[in-house]
């Protein structure tokens, strides 16, 4: 079962488990968000096209976060006239996870749990960057048996740091090799 709602002055079509980003929202992360506006309810061959608007639709939502979408680039310039401007811009957005679908005598609700780590979070573990510990592993929904490597990634660093480093070598030494060198 899929829905055709609009927010934001666009259309979206979600299904019940479909993450979707939307024009920022207000609310908290994990907020439920109901959207009214649902154009079209289609389930298996059966379509129901509202005019505009279906009578009784209704498409629920998690709030996961609020941040700022990819950076666009606006470039002008005047040939010739040395004139060239750059700028960018970020548009706040939000993401949803879309929990249920009610509409056209049909109800079909998702049975996942909503995970609120936000994309930032979720980088920053891809890259090594964020803690992680036992409750984290667990979260992420990682074996008890794996809990110990955890452990030992987070105590790597400190032996990096106690490594000796290598000294350059010395410039005067450098120096005397090189008049042995024109003197033979």
């Amino acid at each position: 079962m899929y829905a055709v709602i609009k927010t934001g002055g666009k259309q979206y079509r979600v299904a019940a488990g479909d993450l979707i980003k939307v024009e920022k929202l207000e609310g908290e992360p994990g907020a439920a968000v109901k959207f009214n506006e649902v154009l079209m309810v289609g389930a298996g061959n059966e379509t129901l096209v509202g005019a505009p608007l279906v009578d009784g639709a209704v498409v629920e939502a998690t709030l996961i976060e609020t941040r700022k979408g990819d950076k666009v680039r606006i470039f002008k310039k005047t040939r010739r006239q040395g004139y060239r401007r750059t700028n960018g811009h970020r548009q706040f957005e939000t993401v949803l996870r879309v929990t249920s679908i009610l509409g056209g005598g049909n109800e079909i609700k998702w049975d996942g749990t909503v995970s609120l780590i936000t994309k930032a979070e979720l980088d920053a573990r891809a890259r090594g960057l964020a803690p992680r510990s036992l409750a984290a592993a667990l979260e992420t929904e990682v074996e008890l048996d794996t809990a110990p490597l955890v452990e030992t990634m987070v105590d790597e660093p400190s032996v990096i740091e106690d490594a000796p480093k290598k000294k350059a070598a010395p410039k005067k030494a450098a120096a005397e090799t090189e008049t042995t060198a024109d003197e033979a």
